[in-house]
């Protein structure tokens, strides 16, 4: 006992009880091995036995509790784990090792919990120290297997799963692991396959499949969700995109890819305060000149995002051309010019006037290559001498309509309006 080398005690103290059923210390040491071991209900038969011959023995008494403890973290861990509370689980292991540090059944289920919680070193090092002592060992051999298979290492985690099949052909557990381990890789890869062959539909269905395999494995689903987010930006589902980033990101909050996925399909939503957030958040983890790039591209549509959209105030692509551009303010122009609006409530006719001056002023900057190219980069205006206080709308179009007389509006009916060339 004292070298902890406790199966080979509990066999000599069995022996010796063998021979003499009275020897108290006999009993007692069988009862400590038993617990050490882990199997508290052959120790507190020890410690009973030693008590209905000397009921007043202290030490008998306090090693009973002790195993009456062990017994009822046992019980109590069997129920946390069947309602997935594995923090409590490993808790409750942590307390009955105090009591039985050799008993490698409790160490298993704790490092099974820490790898189902994602402490996979932790996990490992258990496994790893009782592999050390017995390299047969199918529930460590299970448990390796099982922090490779959650951290995405599905190939090297089936070889662990098979071997602990073949140390113990029953183990349920491994068998389940190995079935959802290649059940998982298969998707996965079939999935990568029909994206890289530009079926799009086919692999998102085939993400989707995968995903439902294990919801457990938050490091392949993370990926899972990222893949099939890419493949709806492919498909123009931005919308759907960003949630499987989004999806991605909770289940590995340093997923940088998902970040930078999620990043652009806002930038192409243009939701530019969220695209910022997105880079920063990348760059902050990897200052590359790339990311950095990224981020002053996002924080620049940010900035343009917050002044006047002049293409869309008249109603045109931002490649438009100048003829484009002409036709357009023509149109707008006329539309919200204030003498088509002059029998209209006063709201109308100042909402319309509003609207002419934006025209206007859409028109002076897009019609102007050197402004255009200003705001198109998101640079000032002011800068060149652009005043918005000095601008006339009315010397614009009268300026593109050819001057005083160039035009007139008629009514033809109650709020219908007309117009002439002089």
């Amino acid at each position: 006992m004292m070298l902890s080398r406790f199966q080979e005690a509990l066999e000599d103290t069995q022996q010796a009880v063998r021979l003499d059923d009275s020897f108290i210390k006999g009993h007692l040491r069988e009862g400590k091995c038993h617990l050490s071991l882990g199997n508290a209900m052959a120790a507190c038969r020890c410690f009973q036995k030693v008590i209905e011959f000397e009921p007043s023995n202290t030490q008998a008494q306090q090693e009973l509790g002790c195993a009456k403890s062990v017994l009822e973290y046992e019980r109590m861990a069997e129920s946390d784990f069947e309602k997935r509370d594995f923090r409590k689980v490993v808790f409750c292991m942590d307390r009955a090792l105090e009591f039985a540090p050799a008993c490698h059944r409790f160490k298993i289920l704790k490092a099974e919990c820490l790898a189902l919680l994602g402490r996979y070193p932790e996990a490992q090092s258990v496994a790893s120290d009782i592999l050390r002592m017995d390299s047969t060992n199918a529930d460590a051999l299970y448990v390796r297997g099982l922090c490779l298979y959650y951290e995405d290492c599905i190939d090297k985690a089936v070889q662990f799963f098979v071997q602990a099949l073949r140390m113990a052909p029953d183990h349920e557990k491994a068998r389940l692991a190995c079935r959802n381990a290649k059940a998982l890789k298969s998707k996965k890869d079939e999935g990568n396959a029909a994206f890289k062959d530009g079926n799009y539909e086919f692999a998102c269905l085939l993400y989707t499949d995968a995903l439902a395999i294990d919801p457990n494995n938050i490091k392949t689903n993370a990926k899972l969700y990222c893949n099939r987010g890419t493949v709806n930006a492919k498909l123009k589902k931005l919308e759907q995109a960003i949630e499987d980033c989004t999806n991605a990101i909770k289940l590995d909050e340093t997923y940088i890819k998902a970040y930078l996925r999620r990043a652009q399909c806002y930038m192409d939503t243009e939701q530019y305060d969220e695209a910022v957030r997105d880079y920063e958040k990348v760059y902050q983890t990897e200052k590359t000149k790339e990311h950095k790039h990224l981020l002053k591209t996002a924080q620049m549509e940010l900035k343009k995002s917050k002044r006047k959209d002049y293409y869309k105030i008249l109603g045109i692509d931002k490649n438009a051309s100048e003829d484009e551009i002409k036709k357009a303010y023509r149109k707008r122009a006329l539309l919200h010019h204030p003498d088509r609006h002059s029998s209209a409530t006063p709201e109308v006719q100042k909402e319309e006037e509003k609207k002419f001056k934006e025209v206007g002023e859409a028109f002076t900057v897009l019609s102007d290559p050197k402004k255009k190219a200003r705001y198109d980069s998101g640079q000032d205006l002011d800068e060149d001498g652009f005043n918005m206080g000095d601008f006339d709308a009315n010397n614009i179009f009268k300026a593109f309509f050819g001057g005083p007389g160039g035009f007139s509006f008629e009514a033809s009916g109650p709020g219908n309006f007309f117009f002439q060339f002089g």
